[in-house]
């Protein structure tokens, strides 16, 4: 493995057996002759997802494989990949093979590019054309456009999965459950600047979603309200200047 990563690619995982052989094979696929790792994080899993993932090390040897004890969601997943990261770039991926990591180099050159603007703290996928029922693509649509009026964070899609930003950037974010689906909106309260790009859109590759429209519905909106009052009460110190 590479002692010095440019990128690391963060995939949380639950109950995805049947996903993540295809899914690492794309990734490794995807970002060979770069200096990359690619780090699955298993939410205790019930499904063979963890033994699956741990047979794959021998194979790809970039592959690195965190496991929680207890499953803790689909934002503490994410966070035990980004600061467990050795790279300053992270790139994130749903478990499922919806995403496509064909995507990922085009959103790191974004990022990364000489002529970004200064703050650029996240290049986010938007799905340009879905390929999920016509119930989740409602949902996802209502909760959307009430999180885009009330937070202000020129979101289109907020539940896309392909997102890449600098780890320090990330690190600077408040955790709690559900909050990565309101990463703009926390990125650029702390100065941080977003763009969006259009990223392709995949079936389910097998199982099943972990989430449903009203189980999501009823986390919004009380993520809502706690979002908008971290936003409210945060103070800005103008930069730092060490003496």
């Amino acid at each position: 493995m590479t002692e010095s990563p440019e990128f690391s690619v963060v995939v949380p995982v639950h109950n995805e057996a049947g996903n993540v052989t295809g899914l690492v094979a794309e990734i490794s696929a995807a970002l060979a002759g770069r200096a990359y790792e690619m780090i699955f994080v298993d939410d205790a899993s019930r499904d063979d997802t963890r033994m699956v993932l741990v047979g794959l090390k021998a194979r790809y040897p970039h592959l690195r494989v965190l496991s929680h004890r207890s499953n803790a969601g689909q934002s503490r997943a994410i966070r035990t990949g980004i600061q467990a990261a050795r790279a300053p770039v992270v790139g994130t991926l749903d478990g499922d093979g919806q995403n496509d990591p064909a995507d990922l180099p085009a959103l790191y050159r974004r990022l990364v590019r000489p002529d970004a603007p200064e703050g650029l703290a996240m290049v986010m996928g938007r799905r340009a054309a879905r390929k999920d029922t016509l119930w989740k693509r409602f949902g996802s649509r209502f909760a959307n456009v009430l999180r885009k009026r009330l937070l202000r964070d020129s979101c289109d899609d907020s539940g896309c999965g392909i997102k890449v930003l600098k780890r320090e950037a990330y690190l600077q974010l408040p955790y709690f459950d559900h909050m990565h689906r309101y990463m703009p909106a926390l990125v650029s309260a702390e100065g941080g600047q977003v763009e969006f790009r259009d990223v392709n859109h995949r079936e389910r590759g097998s199982g099943k979603s972990n989430y449903n429209n009203f189980g999501r519905l009823w986390a919004a909106l009380s993520d809502l309200r706690g979002v908008m009052w971290l936003i409210r009460r945060r103070r800005k110190p103008g930069g730092t200047d060490e003496l």
